[in-house]
């Protein structure tokens, strides 16, 4: 392993962060080399409303949490259910049950009663941390109304502002076991039931260190957290703030424009969460264009959606600052991720490289790995890869003979090592016969002037298997788009006329779910399946 120099203190290299055994190991060590740093910022609409906790502080108090916690119950062991926002008590919460050696089961926040109910079952939870009335929904409420049907309902409580409290001596010893399952994330339910996936402490440790280095950040810096910390990205970022030792401001909800206020007055330098995201930022940017929208902003990072190429360049020339973007997904929370001093090629038509201990194989349908440059099926084997599943059916349908996550995506490496996704194994559109990546259209289609974002998505057919529709959301003041005017941009582009769009739909904005607002295509499926329209051609 290369020694990376800590931030924290200029002197002892980073790796002895990085290869903490447990997440409590790492805010202890943490935590003792600079205890006065500030790491979390509690950004509150009303400036005077803002709280910060040290690294310090969040040890301590995490301590005291977990003594109050195992005066409740809680145990090494004890399945603990929480669905909470993004504020400095659920990471309290969140360390505590780590300093006991819980497994804990996060649930983002918005889900509702079937999520709610299928996870708290599958999971076997034997608490369930809510916040209360959130956003005008009764969250306890609904976990007695889901818990009356469970033949084991979990004790409830509430942790949103008060936590419970006790005296740490109490407690067991700290857990010394970073290769035991203790945390179960939930994949998006879109279409079936979710998969609970199944993770270790080093395995998220190993993804959040991926991140530290790839981004390179130092103790001057200030990060955001604009998304769910309940999603597998929430430990992934607190790693990264343990490993370089820098602040974070976390959104319970984010909002633009009200949110920019809140990254003005903490001088955030890096802000983000995924494609969607950018594009927000990069909408309030055009609004003064003669105006630095975050004067502080010098990097902007993510990942979990496709990335258009020629946002990158947008978001590099209109905001002045640099983007990189990476690829992870809740069973690999980092795979690959850009670095900021790469190539603006590199940059903006990849997802970066992998760090040390990822294995990216790619290969065709009969399993065999191929070459760089060729086109294939991702599989990725390395310590940040998850378990497997709660279902042990599922976990041997996802992993091949040589321990290869198979992850569903298509794409290739290039000779530099650099990973290029191409679309989804089930976002493949079968035309006639004929293969068509959904994403391959997308990137063509951003690039025109009327369109502000855009889903492409297969439909059935009866005389072609499936049509390619392709759902438009515009900017503001354009002029609507036709299918005639579509199809001959894209044939200008070069793209193969099998591959244009049969049908097109404008929308005022796509559907995207609350975590890292990916687009919901079964959601556009259900809206826009049935006959083909009459404008529609019949190649």
């Amino acid at each position: 392993m290369r020694e990376h120099t800590d931030p924290g203190d200029g002197t002892r290299p980073a790796h002895e962060l990085e290869d903490s055994r447990t997440l409590w190991e790492l805010l202890d060590r943490r935590a003792a080399r600079t205890p006065e740093a500030p790491v979390l910022i509690d950004a509150a609409p009303s400036p005077a409303d803002d709280r910060k906790l040290t690294f310090g502080a969040l040890r301590d108090r995490a301590e005291r949490v977990a003594a109050g916690l195992h005066g409740i119950g809680v145990r090494p062991g004890s399945r603990v259910a929480w669905q909470l926002p993004t504020r400095i008590e659920t990471v309290v919460l969140t360390f505590a049950l780590a300093r006991i050696g819980a497994v804990q089961t996060p649930l983002i926040p918005f889900y509702r009663d079937r999520e709610v109910g299928f996870a708290l079952r599958a999971a076997e939870a034997e608490f369930f941390a809510v916040p209360g009335t959130w956003r005008g929904f009764d969250h306890t409420a609904m976990a007695h109304r889901v818990s009356r049907e469970l033949p084991a309902p979990p004790r409830v409580f509430q942790a949103y502002d008060a936590l419970p409290e006790g005296d740490p001596a109490v407690l067991p010893a700290p857990p010394a076991d970073g290769t035991a399952v203790r945390w179960i994330y939930w994949t998006s339910g879109t279409t079936s039931d979710p998969k609970g996936v199944l993770h270790t402490d080093r395995s998220l440790i190993a993804a959040g260190a991926c991140l530290a280095r790839a981004l390179r950040l130092s103790t001057e810096d200030v990060g955001s957290m604009a998304f769910p910390y309940a999603h597998v990205a929430g430990p992934d970022y607190t790693v990264m703030l343990l490993l370089r030792g820098f602040p974070a401001v976390m959104l319970e909800h984010f909002s633009m424009p009200g949110s920019l206020d809140a990254y003005r007055r903490h001088g955030v330098t890096v802000a983000g969460g995924s494609t969607a995201f950018y594009s927000m930022f990069l909408a309030e940017q055009r609004k003064e264009p003669g105006h630095r929208l975050l004067p502080a902003l010098r990097l902007m990072a993510g990942g979990g959606a496709a990335k258009p190429p020629e946002l990158y360049y947008e978001v590099v020339r209109e905001m002045g600052c640099q983007l990189t973007h990476g690829y992870g997904m809740t069973e690999v929370p980092m795979i690959t991720m850009g670095a900021p001093d790469d190539t603006p090629h590199n940059l903006a038509t990849t997802e970066g490289r992998p760090p040390e201990g990822m294995e990216i194989r790619i290969v065709d349908g009969d399993g065999t790995p191929l070459p760089a440059g060729r086109d294939g099926a991702v599989r990725l084997r390395g310590e940040a890869v998850c378990r497997g599943y709660l279902d042990a059916a599922q976990t041997a349908e996802v992993f091949d003979r040589d321990g290869f996550l198979i992850t569903g995506d298509l794409g290739h490496l290039t000779p530099g090592g650099h990973l290029v996704l191409t679309g989804r194994e089930k976002d493949i559109i079968i035309r006639k016969g004929e293969n068509i990546s959904a994403q391959e259209v997308e990137r063509l289609l951003y690039e025109h002037p009327d369109v502000e974002d855009v889903a492409v998505i297969g439909l059935p057919d009866r005389d072609r298997g499936e049509r390619v529709c392709a759902v438009v959301q515009q900017p503001a003041g354009a002029t609507p788009l036709g299918l005639g005017a579509v199809s001959a941009y894209l044939r200008a582009a070069g793209l193969s006329v099998h591959k244009i769009p049969e049908q097109l739909e404008l929308v005022e904005a796509l559907p995207r779910n609350e975590t890292l607002r990916k687009v919901l295509k079964y959601r556009l499926r259900e809206q826009f399946s049935g006959p083909a329209p009459g404008q529609a051609s019949a190649r």
